[in-house]
């Protein structure tokens, strides 16, 4: 896909999310938007997947670590065919496989079951290590929040990745300075967070987590980058492209109502319309 494509295709992922959260009438919409640029480039560009194989041996692995922004994760998957877009209306649904955490067991596309935050990363260390014993070549990435990396698991995980000289994970984090309770620097400060994976003897690279060209550009330095594991801090905004959304820790964990589903996708739209007339 060319840029325009992917940015279209974005713009198309956010409509699924709000669409499948104000469907649940709960769900975290606020993380799933500021993600969705980086869902959609590397389930659309960067990995090595197949919808018609979910399984297939040699495929790269994505580790969802903060579990909680499932409907950006779904919506993804949706649009790139592992299952039918329509499912997302489903989510959180009882008897439903969209669960409101990612579910390995019934959900095609996921690789690992998580939720519980710090947790995912470390999934993805043992995923990575296993690679490398058994000489395959898959990669593997993992999706934190800014807000998780105040666990302590995180660190370990990292600290071991770091000593294995993991080249084939990348760990992106989605700094868009909003946790549940408010500013991650007012509830418990991770800065500098690009400082610390390097003195974690991460390769690091701080990007603009909305902007393609950067996403493209720090996926291909980790491709190139040897012997360590990467880091990628990408600076999002919390809620991105859904005007009342944006930027608020309100919107962390909560539904539009019918109202706002309607101002919300009509915000999408024309997004959508000056992408075509680009």
């Amino acid at each position: 896909m060319n840029k325009l494509e992917l940015m279209k295709t974005a713009n198309e992922v956010r409509k699924g999310i709000v669409t499948a959260v104000h469907s649940a009438k709960s769900g975290h919409p606020g993380g799933s938007l500021s993600a969705a640029d980086i869902y959609t480039y590397l389930f659309f560009e960067e990995m090595n997947i197949d919808p018609a194989d979910p399984k297939k041996a040699d495929r790269d692995r994505f580790v969802l670590s903060k579990g909680h922004t499932a409907p950006g994760y779904y919506a993804t998957l949706a649009e790139r065919g592992f299952f039918p877009k329509e499912d997302l209306t489903t989510l959180r649904k009882v008897g439903a496989y969209l669960q409101g955490h990612p579910d390995m067991k019934h959900i095609p596309g996921v690789d690992m079951s998580s939720g519980s935050l710090g947790q995912g990363i470390s999934a993805a260390v043992g995923m990575a290590v296993s690679a490398k014993i058994s000489g395959d070549s898959y990669r593997v990435y993992t999706l934190l929040g800014d807000g998780e990396i105040q666990e302590g698991q995180v660190w370990e995980a990292a600290m071991l990745a770091a000593h294995r000289k993991l080249d084939n994970l990348v760990v992106i984090v989605d700094n868009n300075n909003l946790q549940i309770d408010g500013p991650i620097t007012e509830v418990n400060s991770p800065y500098p967070i690009d400082k610390k994976f390097a003195a974690f003897n991460f390769h690091v690279i701080n990007i603009n987590g909305n902007d393609l060209d950067e996403i493209d550009a720090a996926f291909k330095e980790a491709r190139e980058t040897k012997g360590q594991p990467t880091a990628i801090i990408a600076k999002t905004i919390k809620g991105k492209d859904v005007s009342f959304m944006e930027n608020q820790a309100s919107w962390h964990g909560a539904a539009p109502n019918d109202e706002q589903y309607a101002v919300a996708m009509a915000d999408l739209e024309k997004v959508g319309e000056a992408l075509c007339q680009m």
